[in-house]
């Protein structure tokens, strides 16, 4: 992995998922560390230390641009929603669903980098590998696809969520999670406002180790402390039938 290229990559990824995004947490990190080990998952590794710093763990391999958005994008998307300090670690029964919000995250931002990469790309001549990011976002895009189909999300999520629930709420980017993302992506693209209540999660004791709908009612009033917009928790409500 070449340091200077990968920072690069790293840097693009980042602003294709924060540019117009209003970053409204008053617990945001005051930097970022991003290291690539040679094994195990991508995670953010919650350091004990005190210090300010999110530090984000990636696993790809050499010059694997595409991965190496996307991993990120994702372990991003956890530190937009707070979950980078040491208190953060995920609990059931709704880890799964700021798994699925922070999937729709970095495959948003995979569509913007993608874009940006062929008008400008940051390697001089490289404007045709923003198609590869592209294919490599809309494989990812078609396997969710087959599973919500598969798991009747597409035609009832009330029912979907009823009729798995066991399944869905084990923590994780499980095979629900993934499905679920697919919807997050099509709100975050139908009103980009929505993006900016990822800074308003886990703002509450408990984090996601609450009760769905204790979940999104501490959600709502977090984006109204920080007047962020409701608009996305307010949908999931409806769409999963949430009391």
């Amino acid at each position: 992995m070449l340091p200077r290229a990968a920072e690069q990559v790293v840097e693009r990824m980042r602003h294709a998922c924060l540019d117009g995004v209003r970053l409204l947490s008053d617990r945001q990190p005051s930097r970022l560390r991003v290291d690539e080990h040679t094994s195990g998952t991508p995670a953010v590794w919650l350091h004990p230390d005190g210090s300010s710093m999110a530090w984000i763990i990636v696993d790809i391999g050499e010059r694997d641009w595409s991965k190496l958005a996307y991993q990120f994008g994702h372990e991003l998307g956890h530190v937009t929603a707070n979950s980078w300090q040491s208190d953060a670690k995920p609990a059931p029964p709704c880890q799964w669903l700021e798994e699925a919000m922070v999937e729709a995250f970095s495959l948003r931002g995979l569509g913007r980098l993608a874009k940006g990469w062929k008008e400008n790309p940051p390697f001089a001549g490289d404007n045709a590998f923003g198609d590869a990011i592209a294919e490599y976002r809309q494989n990812i895009i078609r396997g969710y696809t087959a599973l919500a189909d598969s798991q009747g999300l597409t035609r009832d999520a009330a029912a979907w969520f009823t009729n798995h629930r066991r399944e869905i709420e084990i923590p994780g980017l499980n095979p629900f999670a993934q499905a679920m993302s697919l919807t997050i992506l099509a709100e975050y693209d139908r009103a980009p406002e929505c993006v900016e209540a990822l800074g308003a999660l886990n703002r509450w004791p408990g984090r996601t180790g609450v009760p769905i709908d204790e979940y999104l009612k501490r959600w709502e009033a977090s984006c109204a402390e920080l007047q962020a917009s409701p608009r996305l928790p307010v949908r999931l409500r409806e769409l999963l039938r949430i009391a």
